[in-house]
């Protein structure tokens, strides 16, 4: 069986440094209703209100021609930015998909033209050292001049 000891740190036995603290015995407020805990139950369904509540509450404070002028910029405000975002997603659609239903294919279009023209540039030198009786030492243009020559 394991029996536990506790252990006291000896921090905690010394004494702390500073004023010392005074009885507060002097200090308890008995007529408070804070200090009676019967009254604090009863206490707690009083208050239970929501916020909604509150806010009807907080109505009848702001004169109506103050309510119309905050309500009036708020629905102004909130107009803008609906209708500005509103024209933001659908310019940012058509750029979109007109990027993409003209940019792949013009991409697709100039990668054949230069794979086009790479392939003019091999044939004719391929033909210029062909017509000019230089052999071709690598195996690479050897075997494109024999591919050219067979058709």
């Amino acid at each position: 069986m394991v029996k536990l000891q506790e252990v006291e740190d000896e921090h905690f036995s010394e004494e702390q440094q500073g004023p010392k603290v005074e009885d507060d015995g002097d200090y308890v407020d008995t007529d408070s209703e804070i200090s009676s805990d019967e009254d604090s139950d009863d206490d707690d369904d009083t208050f239970e209100e929501t916020v909604y509540e509150r806010l009807i509450a907080l109505k009848d404070m702001i004169p109506p021609k103050h309510r119309a002028r905050v309500s009036g910029a708020f629905n102004k405000t909130y107009s803008f930015i609906s209708s500005g975002l509103q024209l933001g997603g659908k310019t940012l659609w058509i750029l979109s998909t007109s990027a993409i239903m003209l940019g792949v294919p013009y991409a697709l279009a100039v990668g054949e033209e230069q794979q086009m023209v790479e392939m003019e540039k091999e044939m004719k030198v391929c033909f210029s050292a062909y017509s000019f009786g230089c052999p071709v030492t690598d195996k690479k243009s050897t075997y494109r001049r024999s591919r050219l020559l067979a058709v």
